[in-house]
């Protein structure tokens, strides 16, 4: 049987902003009585639940002002999936230590194989640890800053992308930058490097990234500025958005990968399977700079 809550408790509550409390206290009551729980057990449960929701609601607001995608989550990430990474790695930078000694982050890969999910991931964990986050699409973000050019806010909108504690940079090098947005790459590189962390997803290798700006001199010195300081994380495998298609299981997700893509309409054909045929090819060495002692090379200034 429920506690009832007096209108007197009522009002203290919300007095001291801890309203919410309401929701479950008679509950809570009920099982302090039943559970026989002392006065000073019975508030550390109850103002702990209190912190745990203030806490997720602090993280979905971070997360939303970084323009995260809210499914994009660590819990989200479907470990049925014949991806293939360096979990030892993943798991560090999970921590977050990167974040503390102002590291970059490589990912890198294929088309769809889940590079976005991953720093995506990142974005969330750092925003539930109360860090300021920005996510960008790297084309997105450079036609925002030439837009800004027009109204005398590119100084201010260049310090916040500068002060934020990562920042998160997809599609890098899709597609090639004329001199202003090498120039606004350069600049943000720069300004970042060693002082905060940025997370980089790329479907190119770093070698290749220096053709798709127009000046050769600022890209090398903000390519070697982002490689020096950086883990590279390697993604590789059959796509993961198969997993994510409305109403797909883990079975048939794994059932298309065998089959492989076919036209619409078209009707399945079972041919035999030759004796290596659906075997996972062998990983690529993960670049990870020093990955023995999961730290990055120090490079150049």
């Amino acid at each position: 049987m429920n506690e009832t809550i007096s209108p007197e408790l009522r009002a203290i509550l919300r007095r001291l902003k801890l309203g919410p409390i309401l929701a479950t206290l008679p509950e809570r009551l009920t099982l302090a009585h039943q559970q026989e729980l002392s006065v000073a057990a019975f508030l550390e449960t109850v103002l702990a639940d209190e912190v745990a929701r203030r806490d997720r609601l602090s993280g979905d607001r971070r997360a939303k002002a970084a323009a995260l995608a809210p499914e994009m989550r660590l819990e989200r990430w479907d470990e049925s999936t014949d991806v293939r990474f360096d979990r030892r790695l993943w798991g560090d930078l999970c921590t977050l230590r990167f974040l503390e000694d102002a590291h970059n982050v490589l990912v890198l890969g294929p088309v769809g194989v889940g590079k976005t999910m991953l720093a995506s991931c990142l974005g969330h964990i750092a925003c539930r640890r109360r860090r300021q986050v920005l996510f960008f699409r790297t084309e997105r973000l450079l036609k925002s800053l030439k837009a800004a050019r027009l109204d005398a806010s590119y100084d201010a909108e260049l310090r916040r992308l500068i002060a934020v504690d990562l920042l998160v940079l997809d599609d890098f090098a899709l597609q090639s930058y004329d001199h202003q947005e090498t120039q606004d790459l350069y600049e943000i590189v720069v300004e970042r490097h060693r002082r905060a962390s940025t997370v980089v997803v790329s479907n190119r290798e770093p070698k290749e990234w220096l053709a798709m700006m127009a000046d050769p001199l600022l890209a090398q010195s903000a390519v070697d500025r982002l490689l020096n300081a950086a883990y590279e994380l390697v993604l590789e495998g059959d796509s993961y958005r198969r997993h994510q298609k409305p109403g797909t299981t883990a079975a048939d997700a794994r059932a298309g990968a065998l089959r492989g893509p076919q036209r619409p309409g078209a009707a399945a054909v079972a041919t035999p399977a030759s004796p290596v045929e659906g075997a996972a090819p062998a990983a690529r060495r993960v670049r990870a700079r020093d990955q023995t002692a999961a730290k990055p090379q120090e490079g150049r200034n």
